[in-house]
């Protein structure tokens, strides 16, 4: 799949498409069969696929405070959307200039300009523009003077109600983590680089992973029993820390903290898939570092009783 950053990287090699925008947050089933619809689309008319979406997301510029957290960061959406099969992805800086666009310029300048697009397929409730007053029916208005087809996507619904990134995130604020895969298709992970904390887990002997979250919000606090792939591992059995460390950092950026259990070597720069498998408390801030090494071991102690109860089937 081609990355393209920017209207600004648009060339003539990238015209004549179908093209659907959004954020595509999670690329959940939803998201999925949106894209399934994309490419027999565009198979049918010969032409290349196209998504657009968002850096930042939409609400993370216009209220970071109160913006939903991220299901997925930019690189993970990407990897995702490319695995569906889709041929490129433009990412639009989303900033003043591109939200005061009027609607009729953002089609004119994105999708007949910049994109050539002939087929176009986005949901009846996503909104574009300046004051969002761009539409399905707006951008319908225009085919004949731009000379594309618009249809609109339809919904995905799991257990008679629509599939969407809020519904993910509240199965993951509840810790359902059996519903959230049912939504998303695949189990629920967070990923991300391997980098130096403050050693403070060694330590108290339990050395950990860092892991930096790149995210305004995590969509989870907590400990968990996790399964970790990466570094030449594959479901390995571990614990993780989702949170902001109350007892020694009080009120710091979220962070992901991962110990494995029975492992111990260098990984530092790695790349690492964390998958959520059930919640065992919330993050509490303790009275002093004894009592945090002391929850800390009964967190292992727990994290291992649940592995062994539910070891990986065919390992």
């Amino acid at each position: 799949m081609q990355l393209i950053r920017g209207q600004h990287n648009l060339n003539s090699t990238d015209r004549q498409c179908a093209v659907t925008i959004g954020a595509f947050d999670g690329v959940h089933r939803g998201h999925k069969q949106v894209l399934a619809h994309l490419k027999a689309e565009a198979a049918e008319r010969g032409l290349e696929t196209t998504v657009i979406t968002f850096e930042p997301m939409p609400g993370e510029f216009l209220f970071p405070d109160r913006a939903p957290p991220r299901l997925m960061t930019f690189r993970e959406k990407a990897e995702a959307i490319a695995a569906e099969g889709i041929d490129r992805l433009l990412c639009l800086r989303f900033d003043d200039r591109l939200r005061s666009m009027s609607p009729k310029d953002f089609i004119q300048q994105i999708f007949v300009d910049g994109l050539g697009a002939r087929y176009i397929a986005f949901g009846d409730d996503f909104r574009f523009g300046k004051a969002r007053e761009g539409d399905l029916a707006y951008t319908q208005s225009l085919a004949t003077e731009f000379g594309y087809e618009v249809v609109p996507t339809s919904t995905f619904d799991v257990d008679g109600e629509r599939v969407s990134s809020t519904r993910i995130r509240e199965a993951l604020a509840r810790s359902d983590f059996d519903d959230a895969a049912q939504l998303l298709g695949r189990p629920f992970t967070l990923s991300g680089r391997v980098i130096r904390g403050k050693q403070l887990g060694r330590q108290i002997g339990t050395p950990t992973a860092n892991i930096a979250l790149k995210r305004v919000k995590s969509p989870l606090f907590g400990v968990f029993a996790v399964r970790v792939s990466g570094a030449g591992m594959h479901n390995a059995p571990a614990v993780a820390n989702v949170g902001v460390r109350p007892t020694v950092d009080d009120g710091a950026k979220a962070n992901l903290e991962v110990h494995l259990l029975d492992f111990d070597r260098e990984i530092y720069g790695e790349r690492l898939t964390v998958e959520f498998k059930v919640k065992l408390r919330d993050e509490h801030k303790f009275e002093s570092l004894d009592a945090l090494k002391a929850a800390i071991a009964n967190d292992r102690d727990m994290a291992r009783a649940w592995h062994s109860a539910n070891p990986v089937v065919g390992q």
